[in-house]
This record gives structure tokens, sequence and C-alpha cells, in this order.
């Protein structure tokens, strides 16, 4: 069965300057969840959030021609549902495709409902559930506010009193230039400059609190591209071993699954791994798989105690008459000269 068409556009486009992803929320169908680039996460209590696709009027990207033109259109967005009251309830939508340093993020924003709480935002440099950065906009609250949260511990909230308007659309965005932070609301800066050094680079998402019911719609992500050393570590193995077909590295996600963080073809970065790769992650396990012509070995990649850290999945050609243990071989001596490269997970995600 052919895999289903990537349902949200995603533009990725490179230049000297930097790169930009645009995620047009409008491209997908309504009452389905996002696609496989996301995955959900949850601090503090409470139910995991209810993300899903529904229909919306959102302001006009183009200014009206004429007094009958309209200023909004329909379409679908990105939508929290789910109104569990619990107070430190925290659900999260995190992007999965790329880990970002320096960047710049906007998103659109709608606060729709909440009895207890009425608050939309991003979460940014996000490590884990008990790691990140957040810039948070409260229609109750009328105010905005930044802060950290280490170890499942928030920091002091820092922001000024401001208006927001429930049923409107609005304008988020925050930029990370080293250890500098700047947020702006709707085009217009929110407070002095930040500078904070705890995380220095981390996913990104979508946040919200509580009962809190919030539409987000188009997003950007303008950002300077880091290799990370997984990836350097990828291409100097296929320049030495060009014939290996494919070459990929998994690590776990903050939610115990394997996905890849550096791989032969870029395009696979980020997705999600099989029992495979967990279980030479977990176990230490090797596994072996073949196909017409072609063979896969999994093994893990450990640390300098000898604990698996990664799994390293190689496909190559087959030839007549091989067998399990020649497979193995040729795939140890491919998992060697990476292992020499690799003594903590530093080596391969920072």
């Amino acid at each position: 069965m052919k895999k289903p068409f990537v349902y949200f556009l995603l533009i990725w486009v490179c230049s000297a300057s930097g790169a930009e992803i645009k995620i047009n929320f409008g491209d997908l169908p309504e009452d389905q969840p996002p696609t496989n680039d996301f995955h959900g996460a949850l601090a503090g209590g409470g139910r995991p959030g209810n993300w899903s696709i529904v229909m919306d009027e959102v302001p006009s990207a183009f200014p009206s021609l004429s007094t009958n033109s309209p200023a909004f259109n329909r379409t679908t967005v990105l939508a929290q549902l789910d109104a569990d009251p619990t107070d430190e309830r925290f659900p999260m939508l995190i992007y999965d495709k790329q880990t970002f340093k320096d960047f710049k993020l906007a998103t659109q924003f709608k606060i729709v409902g909440g009895a207890l709480e009425q608050m939309a935002g991003v979460v940014f440099r996000f490590q884990d559930e008990s790691n990140f950065y957040v810039l948070r906009a409260s229609a109750l609250g009328h105010n905005v506010r930044f802060y950290k949260v280490v170890n499942a511990q928030r920091g002091n909230l820092i922001g000024p009193p401001m208006d927001i308007s429930i049923g409107v659309w609005h304008t988020l965005a925050v930029q990370c230039e080293g250890n500098q932070i700047t947020c702006w609301l709707d085009g217009k800066l929110v407070m002095p400059p930040l500078q904070d050094d705890t995380f220095t680079s981390g996913k990104i998402g979508f946040w919200t609190k509580s009962d809190s019911l919030t539409h987000f719609g188009d997003t950007s992500i303008t950002y300077t591209p880091v290799v990370p050393p997984a990836e350097t570590l990828v291409r100097s193995v296929m320049e030495e071993q060009p014939r290996l077909l494919d070459l990929r590295i998994y690590m776990m996600d903050s939610q115990g699954k394997p996905r890849v963080i550096a791989a032969k073809d870029k395009n696979e970065i980020g997705l999600q791994g099989t029992d495979a790769e967990k279980g030479a992650i977990e176990n230490g396990s090797v596994y072996v798989g073949r196909g017409k012509g072609t063979v896969a070995v999994t093994m893990p990649l450990d640390d300098r105690d000898g604990d698996p850290i990664a799994a390293v999945r190689v496909r190559m050609p087959s030839f007549l008459w091989e067998t399990e243990d020649t497979a193995l071989t040729r795939a140890r001596a491919v998992i060697q000269v990476m292992q020499a490269q690799v003594l903590s997970s530093k080596d391969l995600v920072e």
C-alpha cells in the first residue's frame, strides 16, 4: 500500500542567508489529527491535548481590492479541542522535522474559549516535557509572558500587561539569536530583548493551558541551518562507503519512540523507527532483514561505557548465497567506523 500524501504544505527554502519553513494548515483535511511531522506532549497533569484540524475564517492574505472583496477566507486551521480544566495542564504539539538554534518563528493564533484559562502560545528550544521556553498570551489575564521550564520547575514570568481579544486572530513571534530572545505580538515588540543561556537549541511547537480552546494558523520559521554531528558522521561514512544504499541513525524522542536524527536521505530525518531500532537502543539487540537484492542490518551505537545510546540501520546490496553472518560482518565494519567517533550522545546531537 502506498503511503498517504503529506497533507499539509511544508515549504523548505534554503539560501546563502538561511532557510525557511512554512507550515500551512489550510491544506489539511478537516477533523483529522496533524501529520506524522508532529507529536503531542504534555507538561503538568491532566489529559493530553486533542490536536485536530478544524474549519475557521482567517484574515485574507491580500488587501481588499474593493468593498465587495472578502476580508476573511474560510480554511482549515490547527486547534486544541480538549477542555480539561486541570490547573497545571500544558498541552503542546511539537514539530519533529527540525531542531532550531538561531531562528524567528511567527504564527497566527486565535483564542476561541475557556472558562478557567484563555491562553495561546509557542514553545521553543524544547528539549522534553520538563525543559523548554514559552511565549504565551492570555486573554483573561490581559498579559503576554515569557518563561522557562527547567527540570519541570517553572521560572519567573516576564512580560507586560496587554489586552488580548478573544475570537480575534493575532500574530505571536519570537526570535532567538545566541542567548538573546526577542518577542513580538501583532508586529509590536512586547518587551526589551531577554538574555538566557539555559537552552541553546531545540524543537518548536504550539502551546496552550488548562481548558483553553485555541486555534493556530499559518506558521513560518526562518532559521540558520545547523548541521548536527550525527549528520556529519553519516556524510563522512557515505563518502567512504558510496555503495551503501542507505544509512540512518536513530535516537529516542521524548515519547520513547525511535526517530531518525541523521540519514543519507535528509527527507527521512524525523521519521519514526520500528521495533528493530527500539530494541537496538533499549536492549542492544541486532536485527537483519532482507529485501530483493538487499540486506539491512540494525545494530546499537554505544557510549564509552558500552551502553546503547542510538541505533544504526545499514542497508546494503546483497550478493548470491550471502549468509546472515556475512551481512553482520559487513555492517559491523561500517558501524565500527562510526563507533570510533562516538563516546556519548553529545557526539551525535550537539
